[in-house]
């Protein structure tokens, strides 16, 4: 049930114990009490691996009182019944200070929070800030991120050293967290991987080719070999799995 604002003000710290459960409020504010702004792990996407991963999210609050108390929780799916939320490890407050950035910290954990990799993509801020003096906001949508799956990229080649103008193979694979079990497996066919190729003594990779991923996420391809220089495979991820450079490997040419 939603509080109106009269029994926002009457109530003071009944309401701090209420907002322990962001979801039973939607974008509400009482009195001057701002969020003037969310950021979550610096902007960038998130990415989860195998292992537990702590995120920060910053949250602005302004009041000309103080603030007494500022949280927010991430979550996916919908606001009223999200599919899976984490609440931070602490809240902040009180203080004095009329703006104030508020550095929360989440843990995800692959099997709990997220369960399964079907939650990877889009996700949820919601955020809340209250004043000393019962002012307070509510905000269900105050930030979005991006939950990606972690990703690794090999890189081999064969033969090794390889005569000049000869044929190269090489290969690689793209593997993804897998969070329900905790393990890493091979990506989805038809993903783009490109070749790239830095001369020995240069700085510089260029585009070789793009190679799509098998079925079971591994990269094969050939070409020519005229110069010495090292190979590696770049992956620029999906809007669920993160981008990835493999290791360099060397190709020595002789003769």
């Amino acid at each position: 049930m939603r509080m109106n604002s009269a029994v926002a003000a009457a109530c003071g710290v009944v309401a701090l114990t209420a907002l322990a459960v962001p979801a039973a409020h939607a974008d509400e504010q009482f009195g001057d009490t701002e969020i003037t702004g969310v950021v979550v792990n610096d902007g960038d996407p998130v990415v989860v691996g195998t292992g537990a991963r702590t995120v920060t999210v910053e949250v602005t609050a302004t009041d000309p009182s103080g603030l007494e108390q500022i949280s927010a929780r991430l979550y996916h799916g919908s606001f009223g019944a999200p599919d899976s939320s984490v609440a931070p490890a602490a809240t902040c407050g009180p203080t004095a200070a009329t703006t104030t950035t508020c550095t929360l910290t989440f843990t995800l954990t692959p099997g709990t929070v997220p369960a399964t990799s079907s939650l990877a993509g889009g996700w949820s801020v919601s955020a809340y800030a209250i004043a000393p003096d019962s002012d307070a906001v509510f905000r269900d949508n105050a930030a979005s991120f991006t939950l990606q799956r972690a990703t690794d990229v090999t890189v081999a080649t064969s033969p090794k050293p390889v005569k000049w103008g000869r044929t190269l193979t090489v290969t690689g694979g793209v593997t993804n967290a897998n969070w329900a079990t905790g393990t890493s497996v091979g990506a989805e066919a038809g993903l783009p991987a490109t070749l790239e190729f830095r001369p020995r003594g240069s700085s510089t990779y260029c585009t070789v080719k793009t190679v799509q991923t098998a079925s079971d996420g591994t990269l094969s391809t050939t070409v020519r070999a005229y110069t010495d220089g090292y190979y590696r495979w770049s992956y620029a991820g999906t809007t669920t799995t993160s981008a990835a450079l493999s290791p360099a490997a060397f190709v020595n040419v002789v003769g």
